[in-house]
């Protein structure tokens, strides 16, 4: 998938270098070219070498230069997490999974500006209200966020070649015994895959019951907002979940 991006960006820059050098060159065009006089001849050398120049900067930018890739701990905005989990579409048996991740951080992301946007219209940013409702998903948020994070390490060391080849049935290389063990390491990297996305789903549902109970405040003390059951829920699930180790 990498490679065919890569020639992707290499056909892009080429047509468009070759694109531009027959804009400005071509007689019927512009009319520079080489031998019409001093000042043409050396604006022409001059497009040639800057284009020859971009080209070889171009192709040593997408072929050689390597992708500098922030580590996943400091991954902390969505766009970071996106474009991490998009680099794993090529692993089929996790494809699901890893579309449904994307699909869960585009919630994510629209449920938190729906919050902010309600908070901001209801309470003071400035009182407590505002800052207990702020910091409480707020907190479930980095909980959501870690939860991706941890996919995302998973998918890091799942070798999809490895997995079809001892998924299939007449692997003569191994040993049943050392098969089956290899089977139990990768249903285990799938299955924490699938329990990281089950505590996300769980989040999103607990934050659009928070969301409808919020809507259908008229007015709340800053004691009551702990007796909420949406904001119960996000408690219990963070205390839960607190001690998870990625």
């Amino acid at each position: 998938m990498e490679a065919a991006s890569k020639i992707m960006k290499l056909f892009v820059l080429t047509s468009g270098v070759a694109l531009f050098d027959i804009v400005m060159l071509s007689p019927g065009l512009l009319g520079i070219g080489i031998g019409h006089s001093a000042l043409q001849t050396a604006l022409t050398v001059s497009i040639l070498l800057g284009s020859t120049l971009v080209l070889l900067f171009g192709i040593y930018s997408v072929v050689m230069k390597p992708n500098v890739r922030l580590p996943v701990k400091q991954m902390k905005s969505t766009e970071d997490l996106e474009d991490a989990l998009r680099q794993f579409k090529g692993v089929k048996s996790l494809s699901q999974e890893i579309a449904l991740g994307l699909h869960q951080l585009e919630r994510m992301r629209k449920k938190q500006d729906t919050i902010r946007s309600i908070l901001i219209q209801r309470f003071e940013p400035s009182g407590l209200s505002f800052q207990k409702f702020a910091y409480t998903t707020q907190e479930v948020e980095k909980l959501f966020f870690h939860n991706i994070r941890s996919m995302i390490n998973r998918l890091h060391v799942f070798d999809e070649e490895e997995f079809q080849s001892i998924s299939k049935q007449n692997t003569s290389q191994l040993s049943p015994e050392l098969l089956q063990e290899k089977r139990t390491v990768y249903k285990a990297h799938m299955s924490f895959v699938k329990s990281a996305l089950h505590i996300n789903e769980e989040i999103l549902l607990k934050l659009d019951r928070l969301l409808l109970e919020i809507s259908r405040l008229d007015s709340l003390e800053i004691g009551d907002i702990g007796q909420m059951p949406g904001m119960q829920e996000i408690d219990a699930l963070i205390k839960q979940t607190q001690f998870y180790k990625q």
